[in-house]
């Protein structure tokens, strides 16, 4: 039921006008949203120019983002002196559903729970995990959809270049 909500509110931010149809592509600027009940971040996407952010949609329900988690929380340990920051913002309805998938898999790094989807719907998002990986000057470098185990060198190695 819960991921009907989630799926239902970000298929409902296509016909809003607003906000884009399709995924944000490579090469624009990166939307700068808010990022609501920010942890150990700043409260807004723009605060981080200068950095190169990692930033990951992500829902407890979503079984491909339990095992994205260690691989986000090693990037941030491994890279973060070196100007990397990454933000998973969590668009579960219920902030306790959030809560309870952090204390089995918590999170080394920042994070921000957008139960309203504004932020997904401002970048696009059509799935889970959805990551945007983008430059120091706030362009998208870089979407990518889904995580696997064999997709975490490919990943890393854009990371590495972009520093």
């Amino acid at each position: 039921m819960r991921r009907r909500t989630v799926t239902a509110a970000l298929l409902a931010a296509g016909g809003m006008g607003a906000f884009p149809a399709l995924a944000i592509e490579a090469g624009q600027p990166a939307p700068d949203v808010d990022l609501p009940g920010a942890v150990d971040v700043a409260p807004r996407l723009s605060a981080l120019k200068g950095k190169l952010v990692y930033l990951d949609f992500w829902a407890s329900w979503c079984g491909p983002c339990r095992q994205s988690f260690p691989w986000m929380n090693e990037m941030q340990a491994k890279h973060g002196a070196r100007g990397l920051q990454v933000v998973g913002i969590n668009l579960d309805a219920k902030r306790a559903d959030a809560d309870a998938f952090l204390a089995q898999l918590p999170a080394h790094f920042g994070l921000a729970f957008d139960a309203a989807g504004t932020s997904a719907k401002r970048f696009g998002v059509k799935g889970m995990p959805t990551s945007v990986l983008i430059g120091r000057q706030g362009e998208v470098l870089r979407v990518h959809q889904g995580f696997r185990e064999d997709e975490r060198k490919t990943l890393e190695d854009a990371i590495v270049a972009a520093l």
